[in-house]
């Protein structure tokens, strides 16, 4: 595939999954992909370098979570609580899912924190680029973040321990973790602490990637 065809792929993919995003989203979306492609020839943000790779193991991937959010914002509303507007991802590395994310829901802030410095410049070049108020990168360690997040997402940080773990100080009250994980983590859910309890477990499908993905929702164990 070449860099041409990158357009309709994405709008393609976006018709899969049932996603509704506008013009201008979508061109930041290729956009923060040619970003990500050129700073990965230098700073090696990323171990895939062809384009059409990047565009489904990337953007589709990340993108694949966008659906399940936005249920959970429009959950939140109906349900008379104040929905999500602050979200941290932990381990952003090149900024999947956060920048994904921040794209396609202007409304939540987000922020991505990486202990590497060069990923964080690059999420704040990213926001610079791309003219994303609500988007900004730290560097920094996430258990040295006080927060509070009403979301905190990770893909493929490490297990849900330890993701839960680190980013718990950082968890406002009532707020959830969202993991991106690859098969159905059963060995990881049952070695969580009590203080942590899964209230679900979705299986999400990526186009064009052949392979299990999945969405684990964890909170704070109720007393």
């Amino acid at each position: 595939m070449s860099a041409d065809d990158l357009p309709g792929q994405l709008q393609a993919g976006l018709v899969e999954l049932g996603l509704a995003l506008t013009g201008e989203q979508q061109r930041q979306l290729l956009d923060y992909l040619a970003l990500l492609a050129r700073w990965t020839r230098v700073h090696n943000l990323t171990a895939l370098r062809d384009p059409a790779q990047m565009l489904t193991h990337h953007l589709g991937d990340s993108l694949a979570v966008i659906a399940p959010l936005r249920r959970h914002l429009r959950a939140a509303e109906q349900g008379g609580t104040r929905p999500p507007v602050r979200l941290l991802d932990v381990g952003s590395g090149g900024g999947l899912p956060g920048v994904v994310i921040a794209i396609c829901q202007p409304e939540i802030t987000v922020t991505c924190v990486d202990a590497v410095a060069k990923k964080a410049a690059f999420i704040q070049q990213v926001a610079g680029v791309l003219r994303l108020p609500n988007l900004a990168g730290q560097h920094a360690r996430a258990e040295s973040l006080a927060g509070p997040f009403d979301l905190i997402v990770s893909r493929a940080f490490g297990s849900l321990t330890d993701f839960t773990a680190v980013s718990r100080s950082a968890l406002a009250e009532g707020g959830v973790w969202i993991a991106m994980k690859g098969k159905h983590p059963d060995a990881e859910i049952a070695a969580l602490p009590p203080s942590v309890e899964v209230f679900h477990v979705e299986p999400l499908t990526v186009p064009g990637l052949d392979a299990q993905r999945c969405l684990v929702w964890l909170r704070l164990a109720r007393p």
